[in-house]
């Protein structure tokens, strides 16, 4: 059954809606996880970017991401927009790049593990940037460790996930519409 342009519109809203309510218990009610990098977030809406990027496409990864992005501004500040905007645009292009490849030779692990990289780099860069500091490139080998482990956990929760929503009613038809789903690009 094919669905209507409003149906998707309505679902990406939902799910735009999920990542906020995730970011928001993220920094609000988890603590400082003890022994990881200062201010490292396992990245729980991050599930939902990739999640909107496989099930609809780049695009739909973009506007999470701009959302996530702006609620950051409203709630947290500039310096916090500023900073989940530039990991999210390094980890949305990086998942963007990895639905284009049409061999299936990355895994939801994989992607999970790239796109957190991606956002720990970005974020790296800003800070950079903000601070006019290059001594915090040395930081970097901390996030990369923490986006071995904030990534392999995103994976996982894809690997629950998208198979779920693949045999359900509501989502089956997505998969058969999206070029990109159908394409079926990581397992």
């Amino acid at each position: 059954m094919k669905r209507t342009a409003a149906e998707k519109i309505a679902l990406l809203g939902v799910f735009g809606a999920l990542a906020l309510v995730l970011a928001f218990l993220e920094n609000t009610l988890l603590p400082d996880v003890p022994l990881l990098p200062p201010g490292a977030k396992i990245g729980l809406s991050n599930v939902v970017t990739v999640l909107c990027g496989a099930l609809f496409g780049g695009a739909a990864a973009w506007y999470i991401t701009a959302l996530k992005a702006l609620f950051a501004v409203l709630t947290r500040g500039a310096t916090a927009g500023l900073m989940s905007f530039a990991g999210g645009v390094l980890s949305t292009l990086a998942l963007c790049l990895l639905l284009k490849k049409t061999e299936k030779t990355v895994s939801y692990l994989g992607v999970g593990v790239l796109c957190a990289a991606a956002h720990n780099l970005g974020q790296l860069l800003m800070s950079m940037a903000l601070t006019g500091s290059f001594a915090l490139w040395h930081y970097g080998k901390y996030l990369l460790l923490f986006a071995l482990l904030s990534g392999t956990l995103t994976g996982l929760v894809l690997c629950v996930l998208l198979p779920r929503l693949k045999r359900t009613a509501r989502f089956s038809h997505i998969f058969a519409n999206n070029q990109n789903a159908e394409q079926e690009n990581w397992r």
